[in-house]
């Protein structure tokens, strides 16, 4: 229920009536005398405008409460704008990472959201200025008196209304505000998404080399294998060994055969996952030829907890949207007091067509709207928006001790990764010492053919976990990038928008 102060269209109709008075009296009206007042209008307005004050502004919050000072392995200052997959010196993993950040679909999707945030606060801030429509007609036409007089009628308006509210409590400038901190994040979004986007591309890419070199050893493994069951089979004939000792050994052949299809259905399930990401179907050319895992650089400098809040893309973002949060509760609370809002009408016409400049109309109204009930609704909006704040204020440090915990598990698992790599080279080392030894008694008949055939079991399995734990060391390396995050997406920019089609030769989707 509101109260409206003052009849708009009853003082539009005595103004009207007024001037079409004085329009009566002079066939040239001149309207001087009330544009002089017009100075003095727009003086209140100013001061009204001045007056008015933001008493719900939301205060500052303390974002960076119980952060620890330092990570478990504090290692330095952060280089925030670093390109970190650069640092791994492969060309061809940059022009992948380059490729997905511009044609990735969910770097495009969120380019999207980012383009309605931007117009949602557009919209959010229109109310900050006066709209102004505009309309005008035209009638021609005869009429027939009761004496059977016929006349022409011609007449032609033309008019103005523009309306204004005055922001008294802060509420469109709040309603602006909240809207702007939501581009923000979205903007941050994108940031987000493009820290997460180039991890996976750098752990597909890893995954594929891992691959190969899995199926170059499994190779090797095999033709190794094949040479000792030949040695086998000729020690049979000669019955120096076993049929068993031949049976045993096929099996090794057949395992690592069997292994073989395993490691290259998974390369290539990686190379479709790769070209998705990089925008493309799959089975498209990728350009990779690398056999080889890169080596590790160095450990990369980390910061300190606090260095997140500025440079993690989903930190900054639960910021933005916590700060837009307490702005709705400003609009909300000066939603619930008294608006004043401005009409001005201008109408020229109602008369002949060559008079239409002479014969006009000027009017303005000032509404004052009070909420006096409404069944507590606004109330409520007020309780929910602060709601809103409460939810995404634990959001926020669920993002922030998220953060923390997932640089310090990345950089517990790449220091105990490496030393496990250490260990597991030590006992490959040991293991083709004791595979050397069992060869050597064997061919000496001191023992079977079982100490041989367990010690190159062993072998060929240290040696492919080697490979494992070293593209798992790169993928923890990649994680803790990921999880430092950086402010190196800032300098994306927005891709051209273009026709979507159908990728598939021969079809076209329906426009």
């Amino acid at each position: 229920m509101s109260l409206c102060f003052g009849d708009e269209r009853g003082s539009n109709t005595r103004l009207e009536r007024k001037i079409q008075s004085m329009s009566r009296r002079s066939c040239h009206f001149r309207p001087m005398h009330l544009l002089r007042r017009m100075p003095l209008f727009f003086l209140m307005v100013s001061a009204v405008l001045v007056a008015g004050c933001q008493p719900f502004r939301p205060q500052p919050r303390s974002m960076d409460q119980g952060v620890p000072d330092q990570y478990a392995l504090y290692s330095g200052e952060v280089d925030v704008d670093s390109r970190w997959w650069e640092s791994f010196g492969n060309p061809e993993l940059n022009r992948l990472v380059e490729s997905a950040l511009t044609q990735n679909f969910d770097i495009r999707k969120a380019w999207a959201r980012l383009q309605q945030a931007q117009a949602v606060a557009v919209q959010a801030g229109a109310g900050r200025f006066p709209d102004l429509t505009g309309d005008a007609d035209y009638l021609k036409g005869r009429q027939r008196s009761a004496s059977g007089v016929q006349s022409r009628l011609e007449s032609a308006g033309a008019g103005l209304v523009s309306r204004y509210e005055i922001d008294l409590w802060g509420r469109v400038q709040a309603q602006h505000r909240s809207a702007q901190l939501a581009t923000g994040a979205s903007r941050q979004d994108v940031n987000a998404a493009a820290v997460t986007l180039a991890a996976e591309v750098a752990l597909r890419w890893v995954g594929i080399l891992s691959q190969r070199m899995q199926l170059a050893l499994l190779q090797e493994q095999l033709q190794t294998n094949r040479i000792l069951l030949e040695l086998v089979e000729l020690r049979f004939r000669n019955a120096l060994a076993s049929v068993l000792d031949v049976y045993q050994q096929k099996q090794v052949v057949e395992t690592v055969l069997a292994e073989i299809p395993l490691v290259e259905q998974e390369e290539q399930l990686l190379l479709h996952q790769l070209a998705l990401l990089t925008g493309n179907p799959p089975r498209v050319e990728l350009g990779i030829t690398g056999r080889r895992l890169p080596e590790l650089a160095a450990l990369p400098a980390t910061g300190v907890p606090a260095d997140m809040l500025a440079v993690r893309p989903d930190v900054v973002a639960a910021g933005l949207r916590l700060r837009s949060a307490d702005w709705q509760i400003a609009e909300a609370r000066a939603n619930r007091l008294p608006a004043v809002s401005l009409t001005g009408r201008a109408r020229y016409g109602d008369g002949e067509l060559e008079a239409l400049f002479d014969n006009w109309i000027l009017s303005l109204a000032a509404n004052l709207t009070v909420p006096l009930t409404d069944g507590g609704q606004r109330r409520a909006e007020v309780d929910r928006t602060r709601a809103v704040a409460d939810e995404r204020l634990a959001s926020y440090r669920d993002a922030v001790f998220t953060a923390v915990k997932e640089v310090e598990d990345a950089l517990v698992q790449e220091a105990k990764q490496q030393e496990h790599i250490v260990r597991l080279q030590r006992a490959a080392d040991t293991a083709r010492n004791a595979l050397q030894e069992a060869g050597m008694r064997y061919r000496k008949g001191l023992n079977d053919y079982l100490p041989v055939l367990t010690q190159l079991l062993a072998v060929q399995n240290l040696e492919r976990d080697l490979i494992r734990k070293q593209a798992s060391l790169l993928t923890v390396r990649v994680g803790l990038m990921r999880a430092l995050g950086g402010n190196w997406p800032n300098a994306l920019s927005m891709p051209e928008t273009d026709r979507i089609e159908n990728i598939h030769a021969g079809n076209v989707l329906n426009e």
